[in-house]
């Protein structure tokens, strides 16, 4: 009997079209007694011609938990979230959601797959009003096509009374209830942030990608925005990932830190943990902790630092 003929293995043409099922039948089990973590980034590389951006970067996001990303301006942070959200294809690696490979998953569905995102700079429709801004970010949610919408059909017409029943539930969430009728164009900074938010919260995300949320917000608007990321976190059942600058708020909420330098990481722990790492007080200040020294004394220092790069 000759042997059975071996399936061809998929392209990254091919993947995204792959059926769910054949997808599901393939993903990775964990070992019994383990709690499978949502994100899982496994040994991933970045390659721009003979630049590394990335290194072989290794980490987990457990749900429900708050995991800060941080390092010195070119340490590969915003790369990663460009992985994350498949802008780039890694080098090297995989990178896990739920268990699945992403690479599975056009740029395009990645909305669909359980993964929402802000960007450093705003992503929203400026002469729109805040209301329509936030309906916006739920449309990847829809199932109605070109035809149906032109048409107005009654699917059509329940669809979008869904998504402006959750826009409301988001406007009051955060805060923005007396801004909903207001143009982007006339918001001050801190509240077109917020905006940003929610068009990112109507999209129903497992996992929130945040990069630098605090970036450009006074003290007490960085206040508010850590309290309202708790208050999301919790009410919404949300896992985030920030990218952040502002270190004070990133040992304050975050359950777990992981820190790159040069494209490579040099600490994942807990706040406490991370702060007093010596590789991560010398990615910040260039100098070296003193042998015998008090480590926890460099956060302060540290914290002054990072709040220079922001």
């Amino acid at each position: 009997m000759s042997a059975a003929p071996v399936p061809p293995q998929p392209t990254e043409e091919t993947a995204i079209t792959t059926p769910a099922d054949v997808i599901a039948a393939r993903a990775p089990v964990s070992p019994p007694g383990t709690i499978a973590p949502l994100l899982d980034v496994r040994e991933v590389s970045v390659r721009f011609g003979g630049i590394t951006a990335l290194d072989r970067i290794s980490f987990q996001v457990q749900a429900g938990h708050v995991v800060g990303l941080i390092g010195p301006n070119g340490a590969g942070k915003t790369t990663l979230f460009n992985c994350l959200s498949r802008i780039y294809l890694p080098s090297e690696g995989q990178i896990l959601f739920e268990g699945r490979p992403i690479a599975e998953t056009a740029p395009h569905g990645m909305a669909g797959l359980g993964l929402g995102r802000t960007f450093q700079n705003l992503a929203l429709f400026r002469t729109m009003n805040v209301r329509q801004n936030i309906m916006l970010g739920g449309h990847s949610r829809t199932r109605s096509g070109f035809l149906a919408s032109a048409l107005g059909l009654p699917s059509v017409r329940r669809e979008e009374a869904q998504l402006e029943e959750q826009a409301e539930r988001l406007l009051d969430l955060l805060g923005l209830r007396a801004l909903a009728d207001t143009r982007v164009m006339d918001l001050p900074f801190g509240s077109a942030k917020r905006v940003e938010l929610g068009r990112a919260l109507a999209a129903q995300p497992k996992l929130l990608l945040l990069d630098e949320p605090a970036g450009g917000l006074n003290h007490e608007e960085v206040g508010v925005l850590m309290d309202l990321l708790r208050q999301v976190r919790d009410e919404l059942g949300l896992t985030i990932l920030l990218v952040e600058h502002h270190m004070n708020m990133v040992m304050r909420i975050s359950d777990r830190v992981v820190a790159l330098d040069f494209g490579r990481k040099i600490a994942d722990g807990t706040p406490a943990e991370v702060q007093a790492n010596t590789d991560v007080v010398r990615a910040y200040l260039g100098v070296d902790v003193a042998e015998g020294g008090a480590p926890m004394q460099a956060g302060p220092a540290m914290t002054a630092a990072a709040g220079a790069h922001a």
